[in-house]
C-alpha cells in the first residue's frame, strides 16, 4: 500500500509526497503554508485521483513527459517527475489511482 509523507521544507512551507508500495516518489505536492493546509491537499488528492480527467499530461522542456493532478477548481494539487517515455509515465499515472485513496499519511514534520 502506498502512503503520504509530509515534511517540512528547508523554507518551513510544508510538503507531501506519495510513495508508492516500492517507496518511489510518484507524486508530489507544492509548498503549504500551514499543515492543515497540507493535509487538505492529501484529502484533495485522495478524492480526485480516480477521475483520469484530472490528469493533466504535459512534456516538459527536455522532451520528457509528466502529469499534474488537478483539483476541479483547475488548481494542481501534485506534480509527478519527469519519465523516460509516455509507458512510464501512464503506469504512473495508474499508481498514483492505485496508491492514493487507501494510502496512509506519515507526519515526518516536527510541528506534530
Amino acid at each position: 500500500m502506498g502512503k503520504f509523507e509530509i515534511k517540512t521544507r528547508k523554507n518551513g512551507e510544508f510538503q507531501f509526497n506519495l510513495k508508492a508500495t516500492n517507496g518511489q516518489v510518484i507524486l508530489t505536492s507544492e509548498g503549504y503554508k500551514t499543515k492543515a493546509s497540507c493535509l487538505n491537499g492529501v484529502e484533495s488528492v485522495k478524492k480526485n485521483c480516480q477521475d483520469q480527467k484530472r490528469f493533466d499530461v504535459k512534456v516538459a522542456s527536455n522532451g520528457k513527459p509528466f502529469f499534474n493532478l488537478m483539483a476541479s477548481n483547475g488548481q494542481i494539487i501534485g506534480s509527478s517527475q519527469m519519465y523516460a517515455n509516455d509507458t512510464n509515465m501512464k503506469n504512473g499515472i495508474a499508481s498514483v489511482m492505485k496508491n492514493a485513496p487507501q494510502a496512509e499519511i506519515i507526519d515526518l514534520t516536527e510541528e506534530k
